[in-house]
């Protein structure tokens, strides 16, 4: 089983303190302008010893998509290889991957025509497995019926807007669905510290937040459903003793239909 080096923060944020960087290009372009070699350099002058280890490229709606995926790859490639010059260490199996226009596009298009270099500070190395193979090992290993917990998946209280530092966790679940065309999932919400008896929608709005963005990055909706079940399937006793039992009764989870 193929194992990874992943460098690590002392302390651990979500999918090992991993951190982005957007740089921006020109319309159909996919040569760095001033203003991304600046950003970059400014980026490389904090002098902090950075590992970079994903790199996704993505384009405007503008083009045909065949087109977009290879000018997306370019914008990567022209990334990678600058980083490279300058001396930036660049991991030796990065993932990077060309999401051409197959992604959730922003209204400002300018947006859209970046490519995401996702690092992290290397202060300790341990033998470790990405988030999205830990993943990927959960759902090649499932069969029909099993849950997943999604891991270090945060909302911000009381509302289904998804924290940036979980941004990555849908990545991962992204790539994991485009690499198994036959799974099919239903999406399940539950949230912590209410009564049975108290009406929740927010466990609902949270499992459909992220079913809208799986629909809206192109996985078919019909290997998709999504349910909120509020605090009826709690982990621990309702109501909780500490705040460890709110955290892990307060979670995301995926149910396996078809594998």
């Amino acid at each position: 089983m193929k194992q990874y080096l992943i460098i690590l923060f002392m302390i651990s944020l979500c999918v090992h303190a991993q951190e982005k960087l957007n740089v921006y290009f020109d319309f159909d372009k996919y040569d760095l302008n001033d203003e991304a070699v600046k950003k970059i350099n400014s980026w490389i002058a904090e002098g902090k010893d950075y590992e970079v280890i994903k790199l996704y490229g993505f384009c405007d709606w503008k083009g045909a998509n065949s087109y977009n995926d290879t000018l997306a790859l370019k914008r990567v490639y022209t990334v990678c290889d600058f980083l490279k010059a300058s001396k930036i260490d660049v991991k030796k199996d990065i993932e990077i991957r060309g999401f051409g226009e197959d992604f959730e596009q922003s209204k400002v298009q300018e947006e859209n025509r970046r490519v995401t270099i996702i690092f992290q500070e290397k202060k300790e190395i341990i033998l470790e497995k990405s988030s999205e193979e830990r993943l990927k090992e959960q759902v090649n290993a499932s069969k029909k019926g099993d849950l997943i917990k999604l891991p270090n998946f945060y909302f911000y209280n009381n509302s289904a807007k998804i924290v940036p530092k979980s941004q990555p966790v849908l990545y991962d679940l992204l790539c994991v669905m485009n690499d198994n065309p036959k799974l099919k999932i239903e999406i399940q919400g539950h949230i912590c510290c209410k009564l049975p008896s108290e009406f929740d929608a927010v466990s609902t709005a949270r499992a459909k937040a992220i079913y809208n963005f799986l629909i809206l990055n192109k996985i078919d909706r019909k290997r998709l459903t999504f349910k909120g079940y509020g605090v009826s399937r709690p982990i621990h006793p309702i109501p909780e003793k500490n705040s460890l039992e709110e955290d892990e009764n307060r979670r995301v989870e995926i149910l396996i239909i078809e594998n």
